[in-house]
């Protein structure tokens, strides 16, 4: 029996999700024709819209639909937005040193734009530099865009975006929060965030691959299409909509907003898993993290050699680590938090969700805490 714990990366499609989309493929139609099938096809579409600004508290007409976080990151990171129908110039791009790639590369801006917002050892943003750095393009006559996830996909640590917002909004800025990891997993909710722009993927919330969305706080704001061409999405990102993964999107909205209980047993069962795994070190555990997400690892022994262990014993884990060329490289978020060599190369992510059981979890302490063993008599014998 094999056991999935990488639900950050994408979580199993939901049975109640699967069937709609399934229902959804039978249906052969473009949602911007106006025959019978095509009105059909566009209510799926207008429904999903709902479902997913009913999930973060937003209006219908605030919902973009993109193929997934990273397009809709890559739409938004560009040096202008539009704010009631006027063109706004952005000049500088704050980006904090943990963020996933698709905001980490800056989209648009030229290099000399971007400044990189240092975390501390727990992986929080330095709220004063972000402050700092504010004043000076306020003072400059510059406008700035500052780009801050929600949650960080591989340790789970929350960032203070709501900090982040007041701040924002005192300098008169914008805020773009890369919320990829927080529905399902947190109550989310854009007005308390204070971004003028979220992003979302259907995935992570066991949704189908394939669909996100890009949220604006109201229909006030607004952005240049990164895809052009036809009228879709609002003149908002050109292209026939890809129906079946949206209406998958929307209904996996609308059940992680019927059951907002099973954060709790997820929490409870990741808080059971590190309080029995021995010999770990779990980063980020001195702050608010994701419920289902823990990031470890043991001193001294590789994540690629743990992985490919416990893949083989029949565990679906990830690695802290990014995979560059075939070549397995250090976590740019494990550097900046300053993690020392030994415990980064050693990182590993596990993360829960919505079909992972008590016995699961059990099984799989039972086997990293023996596998760990193991390797780390094999590595003593090594060196000796």
């Amino acid at each position: 029996m094999r056991v999935y714990l990488d639900h950050n990366a994408g979580s199993p499609l939901r049975p109640q999700v699967k069937q709609a989309v399934m229902e959804a493929l039978d249906l052969a139609a473009n949602a911007s024709s106006v025959h019978e099938e095509g009105r059909k096809a566009k209510g799926l579409v207008e429904r999903a819209r709902q479902s997913v600004a009913n999930m973060v508290g937003a209006v219908n007409g605030a919902v973009t639909f993109t193929s997934g976080g990273s397009e809709a990151n890559a739409t938004i990171l560009q040096p202008c937005i539009i704010v009631k129908g006027k063109t706004i110039s952005i000049d500088r791009l704050l980006v904090s040193a943990t963020e996933h790639d698709s905001v980490l590369k800056g989209g648009r801006f030229a290099a000399g734009q971007i400044d990189i917002i240092p975390v501390d050892a727990d992986g929080i943003i330095d709220l004063a530099f972000l402050s700092d750095r504010l004043s000076s393009s306020r003072s400059n006559s510059k406008t700035a865009l500052v780009g801050v996830m929600l949650a960080n996909n591989e340790t789970g640590v929350l960032q203070p975006v709501e900090a982040v917002g007041q701040l924002v909004a005192e300098h008169e800025a914008y805020f773009l929060c890369d919320a990829v990891q927080g529905p399902g997993k947190l109550a989310v909710d854009i007005e308390r965030v204070g971004a003028h722009f979220l992003t979302l993927s259907s995935h992570k919330l066991g949704g189908p691959q394939g669909a996100g969305a890009i949220v604006r706080r109201s229909e006030a704001y607004a952005f240049q299409p990164l895809i052009r061409g036809g009228g879709q999405e609002s003149f908002g990102r050109a292209g026939t909509e890809n129906i079946a993964a949206i209406h998958g999107f929307g209904v996996a909205a609308e059940l992680i907003a019927e059951d907002a209980s099973e954060r709790d047993r997820i929490a409870a069962l990741r808080d059971t898993m590190e309080q029995q795994l021995t010999g770990v070190v779990v980063l980020g555990s001195n702050v608010d993290r994701l419920p289902n997400t823990s990031c470890i690892s043991v001193p001294g022994l590789t994540a690629e050699t743990i992985l490919i262990s416990l893949d083989l014993l029949g565990f679906a884990v990830s690695s802290g680590s990014a995979c560059s060329s075939g070549k397995v490289g250090v976590s740019h978020v494990l550097t900046a938090m300053n993690v020392a060599q030994s415990t980064a190369r050693g990182a590993l992510r596990v993360s829960l969700g919505w079909n992972t059981t008590g016995e699961q979890v059990k099984l799989f302490v039972e086997a990293f805490n023996n596998m760990a063993a193991t390797l780390s008599s094999r590595q003593r014998v090594t060196a000796a």
